[in-house]
């Protein structure tokens, strides 16, 4: 149990930073800019919520007296209800909103490229069937940059967790099925990916990098990888 509890928390801290190779808070792409923007508008509404209740005390605590006029029924609807519920619908609403944005449900962005990514304990490998089934690559995932690219993901073996905190939201990796990720880079560079799922003693090292190229890199590169898996 302590083993578990210290490799869940090694694994999560380079993520207290809002800057840096595993940041959600430092987008590279419009997928986990969407995120992101939740994130600071969630932490706007909950502030908004803390400052009414903090003018509500300061009424009392300044102004003695107030809110008598209110019997204790009619401060519970208010402040239980009247005071948070509009904050809270809002960020519902615009929570379901970029749900729909993050998984495709009204985009027409075409997908430029494809890829599957399988986990194993613990590493990832990644295949590219546009371009053959012996195009592969293991712990580093090579995408196109300023396009959407859809990433089938799978596991051999136990439930894993696929996340590139700058480029998109986390997804599940369960054996036989396959759960479908859309990614973009802005910006060519590598970016970090680990598995967010606790997947036993290896769970901290099972991490990628994804190396984002301009358009002909990326034809280069994996044209590259096709000769190399094509050679006996």
């Amino acid at each position: 149990m302590f083993q578990r509890a210290s490799l869940l928390t090694v694994s999560t801290l380079p993520l207290a930073s809002c800057s840096g190779d595993l940041s959600a808070l430092d987008p590279a792409g419009p997928y986990a800019g969407a995120i992101a923007n939740l994130w600071w508008i969630m932490l706007a509404g909950a502030a908004a919520i803390l400052a009414l209740v903090l003018v509500l005390f300061a009424l009392v605590f300044f102004r003695p007296g107030f809110g008598r006029g209110l019997s204790q029924k009619g401060w519970m609807i208010a402040g239980g209800l009247v005071l948070p519920v509009p904050v809270l619908i809002a960020l519902m609403i615009y929570g379901m909103a970029q749900g729909e944005y993050l998984i495709g449900a009204w985009q027409k962005e075409p997908v430029i490229a494809r890829v599957e990514a399988k986990g194993a304990m613990w590493r990832w490998n990644f295949r590219y069937p546009d371009l053959g089934p012996d195009v592969a690559s293991e712990e580093t995932l090579h995408i196109p940059v300023g396009g959407v690219v859809e990433v089938q993901v799978t596991s051999d073996d136990v439930v894993h967790s696929f996340w590139i905190p700058r480029l998109a939201g986390k997804v599940d990796a369960v054996p036989g099925h396959i759960t479908t990720l859309r990614i973009r880079a802005d910006v060519a560079g590598r970016y970090g990916g680990v598995c967010a799922e606790y997947c036993g003693v290896g769970h901290t090292s099972m991490r990628f990098t994804v190396e984002a190229h301009p358009p002909e890199l990326y034809e280069q590169r994996l044209t590259e990888m096709s000769v190399r898996g094509a050679a006996p």
